[in-house]
């Protein structure tokens, strides 16, 4: 639940068009830098917004529940403190955002409308879009090792050990030692059950006393 100044709320409720966004943004290294799409700066918590610095809101999905909920920005680099090189650099990538909804006239009247993490910026031409990931964006992700027939190694890397020899694989159990006599390093579970286990049923008519497991 979002805790709103009761003046602003009052404004927001009568059509006050004095409202903008704001993003405050802390990167990795310590870097504090703050953006908004008002025509003048801002000082929102003790950061300078910069005014026309590129940065829109894009659209927004922060449902209810357990999703992720993220947020697209997009903008143009006309901001000098945004470098390419940093860009390449990776020096913005999981750089903490905050995005703001402030009255321009009063800055201290303000709510925060989110916090979320920055993505990985795309370049699009002459500008930038990138996604900010919600709180519970990192449920979604896979963390570790996933359970399956096939092997989950790169053909010849550290893990499987192989020489590809201009040879391809196709990740089954029977190829890798077959063709590869790299059995030992198969980085896949085969004798697990698949699909055909969760199906399987008793037939009528014949002895069923588990023999053929």
């Amino acid at each position: 639940m979002r805790d709103i100044p009761t003046e602003l709320a009052a404004r927001i409720e009568s059509g006050a068009a004095t409202l903008c966004h704001a993003w405050i943004v802390a990167r990795a290294d310590g870097t504090r830098m703050g953006f908004s799409d008002h025509d003048r700066d801002l000082d929102v918590d003790g950061v300078v917004c910069a005014a026309g610095s590129g940065w829109t809101q894009g659209a927004m999905d922060a449902s209810t529940g357990l999703g992720g909920g993220t947020l697209a920005v997009a903008g143009v680099l006309d901001d000098d403190r945004i470098a390419d090189a940093d860009i390449a650099a990776g020096l913005w990538d999981r750089a903490r955002v905050e995005v703001w909804r402030v009255n321009w006239r009063r800055p201290d009247l303000k709510v925060r409308l989110g916090v979320g993490t920055l993505g990985t910026i795309r370049r699009e031409g002459a500008g930038f879009t990138a996604e900010v990931e919600g709180p519970l964006a990192a449920l979604e992700r896979v963390v570790g090792r996933t359970y399956g027939r096939s092997c989950d190694a790169v053909l010849g890397d550290g893990r499987c050990r192989a020489e590809p020899a201009g040879r391809t694989c196709d990740k089954r159990w029977a190829t890798c030692v077959g063709v590869f006599a790299n059995g030992i390093n198969f980085q896949g579970f085969p004798a697990i059950p698949g699909d055909d286990f969760l199906t399987a049923y008793p037939a009528t008519g014949a002895r069923n006393d588990g023999g053929k497991r």
